[in-house]
């Protein structure tokens, strides 16, 4: 059987995002800019939560979320009023390089399924399928992709 693009295009956006923060420091990961409410490690805790909601949640399948996740990075959520300790940039990016395979494995045939409910997202897109949930989350990682770069080049601006 031959692999669906979906999952080639999810492959590669999840590894230009994890190029993107390849060897950050983790003051640069946690550096809020004047104007903004989150930072890069926010980004990646975020659409890792997401992308677990999309692929699993609304499926009606198990998340892989650490407990403390959707505490930390989900919608409306931000660094500036965290309690808990956010995890280490190591342990976003393991689960963010691990996640892509996951969700191949267990939706490899699922994805012209119906939700048992369509889902719609918060700018008002209503999704009916597997196949659906996982093309929006493209344009979801992507948005949070050019944050990541736009904070990165305010780090590398401010150093100047």
């Amino acid at each position: 059987m031959m692999k669906d693009y979906l999952f080639t295009q999810l492959d590669f956006v999840r590894r230009i995002t994890l190029k993107a923060v390849d060897g950050i420091a983790e003051d640069v990961a946690d550096t809020i800019h004047p104007g903004f409410r989150n930072n890069i490690r926010w980004n990646l805790g975020h659409i890792y939560l997401v992308q677990e909601r999309f692929a699993f949640h609304l499926l009606g399948l198990p998340q892989a979320n650490p407990d403390h996740y959707p505490d930390l990075f989900a919608m409306g959520t931000s660094p500036l009023n965290w309690i808990d300790e956010p995890p280490a940039m190591s342990e976003i990016t393991r689960l963010l390089r691990e996640q892509p395979e996951r969700i191949h494995a267990l939706l490899v045939h699922r994805l012209d399924e119906k939700l048992e409910k369509p889902y719609t997202t918060s700018s008002g897109l209503t999704l009916e399928t597997v196949r659906e949930l996982l093309n929006f989350s493209l344009y979801h990682e992507g948005m949070h992709f050019s944050c990541i770069k736009i904070y990165k080049a305010l780090s590398a601006y401010s150093k100047q």
